[in-house]
């Protein structure tokens, strides 16, 4: 990976560049945390309506690559395993810790498509595998608590009636991640970088990503921080103008002390049975509080380097990085590019997420923890390009959304 710190030049260009963007309204920060509300600002805007182009069915389309040279066996159990996990999600009821909650289908809560994986136990996640033929693809069934994969392959085809499953030849990874729950650089910086703490003024904490622009006017003209809805919008309860602080409310951030935007838009979040493919948001930034870079530690001293702007689409097997709010500079690689998974959001929350990115930390190291959400995840080589959107995790397993899917759903481009 390469880095570097940025130079004099960098920074005069940034400077030139943060002056061609318009602020958000001044009057914002004046608020205290006290008097500040959700209806302030709005006034001096048009308010964001569902109606307007932003929601996930503007996504960009699965990629069918990813699927070739699969055995169309494996993509139809996965598929029916899909719609199993879908149809439980809108059951789902508010007792989401009920003892019998995680019991036989109840603890398969993901399905998604890798390769043959050596079994293991450890912080990066336990594996449990029928020992398929290694590099080949391989059925990922993710569940809350540890079992046996017959008892899987028995709930798959018994209780969840996917017959195709019942073949001992069908190669099976078991990936114990626990209850997959929607997730330190958590200092105050300015200006502030990709990788540190952030937040609506009514969470906790999350991580910035990245900062980005909008494809259009008057959008085009806004400087914006990507993270989370749940980071940023407050899992569908923020509003246009909500202050956004750095660091997040957890760490210390208030507002209007600390406030570097506020928010602009967010995809919303389908709590009530529908598939969604992405947990995203946007703020718009005063520009001369935020920076392109982002930052890691080395021995407590700041390190800055940029990834690239152009959007990959995941491989298995691909060596990634990211920079977060709580586990900093991480390394991983990529297990799975189209899980399914239900995300437990808190409050009897449960929400269904299609074609994932799912990540395995190297080494049996974790590749993140709570309050990394919202973190940038890239290809740990030269290019540093970006792949997803970290939004949740379990068990020492990563979950992202595919970048390509998170641009096309806000309408943006990465300014990186």
């Amino acid at each position: 990976m390469t880095s570097k710190e940025p130079s004099k030049k960098d920074a005069k260009q940034g400077k030139q560049g943060a002056q061609s963007f318009q602020e958000p309204p001044t009057q914002q920060s004046q608020q205290t945390d006290d008097q500040y509300s959700e209806e302030a600002g709005v006034h001096s805007f048009s308010e964001p309506s569902t109606e307007q182009g932003f929601r996930e069915e503007a996504e960009a389309p699965e990629s069918q690559t990813a699927f070739l040279g699969v055995d169309e066996n494996l993509l139809q159990i996965k598929r029916e395993i899909e719609n199993q996990l879908l149809q439980g999600v809108s059951q789902q009821k508010a007792s989401t810790h009920a003892e019998d909650a995680f019991q036989g289908a109840g603890n398969i809560v993901g399905v998604g498509l890798g390769t043959s994986m050596t079994p293991t136990v450890g912080p990066g996640g336990e594996v449990i595998s029928s020992g398929g033929e290694p590099g080949k693809p391989a059925l990922n069934v993710y569940v809350v608590d540890r079992t046996s994969l017959d008892e899987v392959k028995s709930v798959v085809v018994d209780s969840m009636g996917v017959s195709a499953a019942s073949g001992d030849d069908v190669p099976m990874n078991v990936i114990v991640t626990g209850l997959i729950e929607a997730r330190p650089h958590t200092f105050r910086i300015r200006p502030a970088p990709g990788g540190v703490s952030v937040g609506h003024f009514r969470i906790t904490a999350g991580t910035i990503g990245c900062l980005c622009v909008g494809r259009t006017a008057p959008r085009n003209s806004r400087l914006m921080i990507l993270s989370n809805n749940h980071v940023l919008a407050n899992s569908n309860g923020g509003a246009f103008g909500d202050c956004v602080t750095q660091p997040g409310p957890y760490d210390g951030g208030r507002c209007p002390a600390d406030q570097v935007a506020i928010l602009e838009r967010f995809v919303p979040i389908n709590f009530t049975g529908g598939v969604n493919y992405v947990d995203c948001a946007t703020a718009w930034c005063w520009p001369d509080r935020v920076r392109r870079e982002l930052i890691y530690l080395v021995n407590g001293q700041r390190r800055f380097f940029r990834i690239g702007s152009q959007p990959i689409n995941p491989v298995i097997n691909c060596p990634v990085g990211k920079t977060g709010r709580t586990t900093q500079l991480t390394r991983g690689t990529v297990i799975d590019t189209s899980a399914t998974i239900r995300v437990n959001y808190g409050g009897g929350r449960v929400a269904l997420f299609a074609d994932q990115i799912s990540i395995r930390g190297a080494g049996g190291t974790n590749f993140s923890a709570g309050g990394d959400s919202g973190s940038s995840i890239w290809v740990w080589d030269s290019s540093l390009r970006p792949m997803g959107l970290l939004f949740a995790g379990g068990g020492g397993i990563t979950f992202g959304n595919k970048m390509t899917r998170v641009v096309a759903a806000l309408d943006i481009n990465l300014y990186t």
